[in-house]
Parts: C-alpha cells; structure tokens; sequence
C-alpha cells in the first residue's frame, strides 16, 4: 500500500504536467477580481492578487473592478471575452450560490460554454473569515490560481433536456392539498388528488371556528372541497394511499392502492338508509377524537366529500361471521357489494406535492395530567369537536364524564411542546393562538364560567394574532398564569391542577370541572417510512426536510417534488396555504416547457474499466444508478456494469468515492480536474 502510495506521488505531478503543457499553452483565461465594495477589497489587496495572476500560465486577461456583477461589471466580462477570445473565465467574488447563474449567463452571451466559467471564492472563504491582510492576501492568490487549474480542464457542457409529463400529483386531502390541487388545476393542468381518509377535509374539517377572524371553518372548507371534488382537471382518489414513487423529475411512475370502500360509488346517492340500518352502532368516532359514536358503515363528518360511506371492515359483523347485511338490504340502489376488493393504479406523474399533514401528540406521554384516566382532561382537538355545531353535543360545552356544563375550565398550554421530557423540543406555533380561541368559544357558549390557562410564553406573530390574545385577557377576562402544571389529579369530583405563577413567585391550586391539554403538534404517524417511500429527506421528529431553509422552503431534497402545509413542519391554516399555493407555483413552472433542462453535472460510467462490485449502487442517495447488461455479437451477457440515469442523477458525487474502480467521474469535477486544482495550490 505504501508503495502505490509512493508510486502516486512520483506520477501524478509527471502525468499532470505532460498532459496540462499543450492545455496551457492554448489556454487563454480571464480572471475577473471583483472588490465587493469592502467586502473583499478591505481585506484582500485586490492589486496584488491581480498582479499575481496576470504572471501565472495560460492568464490572458486579469483585471479588478468594485462590483463585478453590476451590469457595467458584467459587460466588461463579456468585452473580455469577445475581443481576448477567451477559452475561460475565473471571477474571483463571492459565493456561487449568489453570482455563479449570472456570470455563466453573461459567458453565454459572449459566445462561451457558461461551464467554462468558475466561481472563485474569496469572500466567505477568505476575506471574510480572516483578519490578517497579508495571509487573506495570499490565501485569495492560492485559491485563485487554484480554480484557474481547474478552468484550464473544463469541458463544454450543456443542458440535459428530460420531456416532462404534464400531470400533477397531490398527496394529503386537507387545506394544504386542496389549495395547491386547485392552483394547478384552474391553470389548465391535470391533477390527481389522493387521500387516505374517506373524505377531504384533514384537521380543518375538525374545527369549530378559526383564529384571529373566529368565522366558522366548514364555511370556508366545505365549498372548496366541493370544488376540488367536481373541478374537471382534478381526479379525486379517497380512501387511497400511495404505494411506491419511482422515477424522476417530469417522469415520476407511481402505484395507488385504491381501497375498497365495499361501496360503489357510482351507484351511491348518500342518503344515508344503510348506516342508519347498521346495528353495530357504538365504534367511537375518530373525526369527533372519541368523543361521538359511529356505525360500522359510515362517513366521517355530514358534509364528507365525497358523500359516499365506507365499510369499517374490522367492525362489522358481516366480515366477523358471515351474518347481518341489513345495511345491503336498506340500500335501494343496490350500491353495496361485499365482494369488491382493492384496486391499484399506475400512473405516470411530472411533479408530486407532499400535502399530509399533522397529527397530535401521543396522549399516553401525558401521564401527570391524568390523560386517560380522567374523562374531563381532554386535547385541544376535542374541545374543538365539543365546541363545533357538528360535533357529538352539538356545539354544547359540555363534560365528557357527566355532559354537565363545565363552570371552570384549565388550558395547559405547551403540553408536550417545547419539553424535550417528551421528546419535542420544538414550538408547536398555533397552541396561542387556539388556546385563546378556546377561551373565547367557551366564554362566549357558558355565561359566567371561568378560564384560567397556564402558559409559558405567549407567541403570536402571525397577522391579528397578538391582537386577539390581548382581545381573550381583555374582554373575555381569561385568566393567564405563567408557569407549568406539575399535577393534575381527582378530588371531591373536581379536577385539581396543581401549577405555579413565575410572576407572583408562588404555587397555584385550582378546582377545575374541566382540563384541556394544548398537545404538540407531531408528524403523521409513518411519516419517515413514507418519506423512505417517495424519496425525500425528513428531520429528527419527523416533519419533512426542505432543501434550503431560506431559498428553496417548498422544494425537497428530490427534484420535482413538493413540500406544502404541516407535514414540513407545524403550521397554522394561512401559512398552510400560501406554502401550497408557492408549492403550486412551482409545479406550473416545472409544466410550462414541453421539456426540463436539467444541470449537466453528473456522472458517467466508465463501462470498459467497470468492475460491477455495485458500490455506487449502494451508495446513490437518489436510486439513480442501474445495472446494465453488456452483450457480444451473439446476444450472450458478457458483464453487467454501472449506468447512471441523468434524470435521476443529482451529481452529488457520492458514487465517485465509492468506486474502486475509478471507473465513475462526475462532470465538471473530473479527477484530472480536482488535481489540478491540488496542484495550482503548490
């Protein structure tokens, strides 16, 4: 090992200065130094380094100017470039993330490939993380001539053109989904919906009224579930999942397993005679949190679209004995069939948005509050469904235990959020804002009852937000306590919380008939192995990873598919929305070309020296290397190689380093490329 190593070190530099003596002698590089204002030039003698370069082989043109990518600076590039005829160009700036598109573009314009045109860092990595003059002096000159090495190597590369299937996909049903389905559609686009659940809606579905505005929630949900149900450009898939994502941006292939209702649709009116027939008729029901009844045959909520039941296999008593079916013979339209069976569909898909939603936190992680054991602790979710004119006591407030009117009530805000005990470090962003709501709903529907809600801070940022929580202190007297909880336990048919006020510096005991836990808001159950599924990236809890925080907030870390709503991370109903609408947006500039142009940085297999041991098959965060088999004249499989998909390869390099073969390179970083930028450090 030793002595390959030794070999290495003697034959590289001989291999690189035998091939790079006729690259410099035609190489005619303009390096462009631009000052930054003081960015740069107040830490780097911008003279010397031009100076510097204008010496080093295969420079034909280095020059300074203040601001390099005003339009006088890059106008001076392109004047370079034509009258020099430069083979390259090096600006010597700032990040490529901010100014490597512009300069490329104005390459373009000139007449030069835009990839022989390189980026050399001397603000974040150099100017800006030194404060000797002379050592950022001569670090700006190494990097510098280093990229101009690489430059001299650099090939003419052009777009890769993918065609483009122009059908979007949207996964989750709730605001988030609906919104970006009925962006894309009403722009002439086809769209197909998915949902899990039997009817659109999500958690909107579920609330009574909304924050700050307090106007009724399925005033605003239900006409655009309807409209998303019965737009021409949008075909709605309830009660179905996604199986597998395969593919790539503009061609992704999808499988949806369509479950069986045990009902068709086709045939159902919605009129309701079979779950009113159903004799199985006490299943607690998950749209009201437990806290309202269902029949085995049913829909979730009275306005579900579409209106059409489903049959709870795990319940009913046909499915358990073989018995029953007084639901088929209440049916008139002969619209129930027990018989029916899942149904899969393949499709093919440009752009996929990742509308799924939330959850609340796991209500067994709240054992001190008595959660579980106590009827009358109840989350946030369900006092949402008891307030609500739809729910299980018809918008009455009223106990769980006893359905007596509840005259005092606790709300324990920050209950599993920001409590790393439970495993949720973060703020759930919308318990404020609901808790104060709760507090109003209350005060409002129970005449002279009392609230007192224990909180740690109150955060609200969004717009009316801090108005309508000093609204809930002000005018419907809601009594707030700075502290936590520590206890809640039953006495003398009173529920007691046990808590402290920080400000008046003492603990606190109150006698509640009721307690509501402000619950964390968690990624759906699955998400990670959903995640697994499409291809895209998640975080430590769950929520799914943008691929910039601040300059690609809707995008994953896979090219073509979309973030919109609580599934990235916990949202209330506006920024739901405009993050499905900017989601929207996105799939439209994805279907405005007939084909995707593509960054032709990828990588290529050398199939003659492919040893096919399938390290970077492994090793490809993105599934975009396949085996291929290579055949002789007679057809018979000699070997099996390495080939890269270009529409799936994000050039992110990783199967360079796991080739033993070296038999990988990824374009625009050769090995003769990254050597050379070795050497030109030297």
């Amino acid at each position: 090992m030793w002595i390959v190593a030794a070999r290495c070190q003697v034959l590289i530099p001989v291999i690189i200065a035998a091939s790079y003596k006729n690259i410099v002698t035609m190489a005619k590089i303009g390096v462009f130094i631009c000052h930054c204002g003081e960015n740069i030039a107040g830490k780097v003698d911008t003279s010397r380094l031009v100076a510097a370069l204008e010496d080093h082989p295969g420079v034909a043109v280095s020059v300074e100017y203040k601001y390099f990518c005003s339009d006088p600076g890059q106008e001076s590039v392109k004047r370079a470039i034509r009258e020099n005829n430069l083979t390259g160009v090096v600006v010597a700036a700032c990040s490529p993330r901010m100014h490597e598109a512009t300069f490329r573009k104005a390459c373009a314009e000139a007449g030069l490939n835009p990839y022989l045109c390189e980026i050399a860092n001397i603000r974040e990595h150099c100017s800006w993380v030194h404060t000797d003059s002379d050592m950022a002096t001569e670090k700006a000159i190494d990097i510098t001539r280093s990229i101009v090495e690489k430059v001299k190597l650099n090939n003419t590369l052009h777009p890769i053109e993918v065609p483009v299937t122009r059908r979007a996909l949207v996964i989750g049903g709730g605001i988030a989904g609906i919104q970006a389905a009925l962006d894309i559609a009403n722009a002439g686009q086809e769209v197909v919906l998915v949902e899990r659940e039997p009817s659109l809606g999500g958690h909107m579905a579920q609330l009574s009224e909304t924050f700050p505005t307090l106007d009724c929630s399925q005033c605003i949900m239900t006409p655009r579930m309807v409209e998303a149900a019965q737009h021409p450009n949008i075909r709605l898939l309830t009660y179905s999942e996604v199986e597998s994502v395969d593919g790539y941006i503009g061609n992704f292939k999808v499988r949806i397993r369509m479950k069986s209702r045990f009902v068709d649709t086709q045939a159902c009116t919605g009129c309701g005679d079979c779950y009113t027939k159903c004799p199985v008729k006490k299943i607690p029901s998950e749209f009201d949190c437990g806290l309202g009844k269902r029949t085995a045959i049913f829909t979730p909520f009275a306005q579900s679209v579409p209106n059409n039941p489903v049959i709870d296999k795990a319940n009913c008593i046909y499915f358990k004995n073989g018995k029953c079916k007084l639901c088929v013979k209440a049916c008139k339209f002969d619209a129930i069939d027990f018989t029916f069976e899942d149904q899969y569909l393949d499709l093919e898909i440009g752009a996929i948005v990742v509308a799924t939603g939330f959850q609340v936190q796991d209500t067994a992680m709240y054992g001190e509050y008595g959660y579980g054991k106590y009827a009358d602790v109840i989350t946030g979710l369900q006092f949402e469904r008891l307030a609500s004119a739809s729910g299980p006591t018809a918008g009455k407030i009223r106990r769980p235990s006893d359905q007596k009117e509840p005259q005092h009530i606790v709300f324990i805000q920050c209950a599993g959020s920001r409590d790393p005990s439970k495993g949720v470090r973060y703020c759930s962003k919308i318990c404020c804002m609901y808790t104060a709501k709760h507090a109003m709903l209350y005060t409002h529907k129970v005449h002279g009852g009392k609230t007192s809600i224990f909180y740690m801070d109150i955060r609200a940022a969004g717009k009316g937000y801090d108005e309508f929580t000093r609204r809930a202190i002000e005018e419907d007297e809601a009594s707030y306590l700075r502290g936590r909880v520590s206890k809640v336990w039953e006495e003398n048919g009173k529920l007691m919380v046990r808590g402290v006020d920080t400000l008046l510096g003492r603990p606190v005991e109150i006698a509640a008939d009721m307690v509501v836990l402000a619950t964390a808001m968690v990624p759906q159950p699955g998400a990670k192995e959903f995640a697994k599924t499409i291809g895209i990236g998640y975080d430590e809890y769950g929520f799914y990873n943008e691929a910039h925080l601040k300059l690609r907030p809707v995008e994953s870390s896979t090219a073509g598919i979309f973030l919109a709503g609580a599934c990235q991370s916990p949202k209330d109903i506006p920024d739901s929305v405009s993050q499905a609408s900017a989601s929207a947006s996105k799939v439209l500039a994805l279907f405005s070309k007939d084909k995707l142009e593509r960054e032709p940085v990828i990588a290529s297999c050398n199939e003659a020296t492919c040893a096919g041991c399938w390290g970077c098959v492994l090793a490809c965060p993105y599934n975009a290397i396949e085996k291929k088999d290579i055949l002789d004249r007679s057809g018979r499989l000699v070997k099996q190689v390495a080939s890269v998909n270009p529409g799936l390869c994000q050039g992110c390099g990783t199967c360079v380093t796991f080739c033993r073969s070296n038999s990988i390179d990824l374009a625009g970083f050769t090995e003769k490329q990254i050597f050379a930028e070795v050497m030109g450090l030297s």
